[in-house]
C-alpha cells in the first residue's frame, strides 16, 4: 500500500456559538471563537490517499484529478465564504475545525472511488491540526 498526498489552502470565517445555549454559555464554552462578527482562518488541507499503484501508469492516483476534485468539492464550496451564513452544510452543525473536516472527508469520500482509502488533515491554525480517516 501506498499513500499519496495533494495539499490545499482556503480561507473562511465562522463563529462557533449552539443557538439553544444563553449567550454566557457559549462565551463560557467558545471565547473569542464566539464572536457574534465571526472570525476567520487561513485552513490548509491535506487530502491524504490510499491504495495499489497502478502497474500501468505507475501512479496510485492521479493527484490531478485529486487536485480538481478538492477544488470543485471543497475549495468552491467554502473558500472565502462565511461557513455559518454561506454553507449549507453548517446549517445546523457548528462549523469547528473537527467538523469541517469530517464534511470535507464525506464529500471527498463520496466521489473517490472505493478502491482507495481517504485520510484528511486540517489545519485551522499553525498549532491546531485534526485528523480524520473515517473511523
Amino acid at each position: 500500500m501506498m499513500k499519496v498526498c495533494r495539499r490545499t489552502t482556503f480561507n473562511a470565517a465562522h463563529r462557533l456559538f449552539r443557538s439553544d445555549w444563553s449567550d454566557e454559555k457559549n462565551n463560557a464554552v467558545f471565547g473569542k471563537c464566539n464572536n457574534p462578527n465571526f472570525h476567520g482562518h487561513n485552513y490548509t488541507l491535506e487530502v491524504w490517499v490510499e491504495g495499489e499503484i497502478d502497474p500501468e501508469t505507475g501512479y496510485l492516483v492521479d493527484l490531478k484529478l485529486v487536485k480538481e476534485m478538492i477544488k470543485e468539492e471543497i475549495l468552491e464550496r467554502f473558500d472565502h465564504r462565511n461557513l455559518n451564513l454561506d454553507c449549507i452544510e453548517f446549517a445546523d452543525l457548528n462549523p469547528t475545525v473537527e467538523n469541517i473536516a469530517l464534511v470535507c472527508y464525506n464529500i471527498l469520500r463520496a466521489k473517490l472511488e472505493s478502491k482507495y482509502e481517504l485520510s484528511l488533515k486540517l489545519w485551522e491554525t499553525e498549532n491546531n491540526i485534526v485528523f480524520y480517516d473515517g473511523k
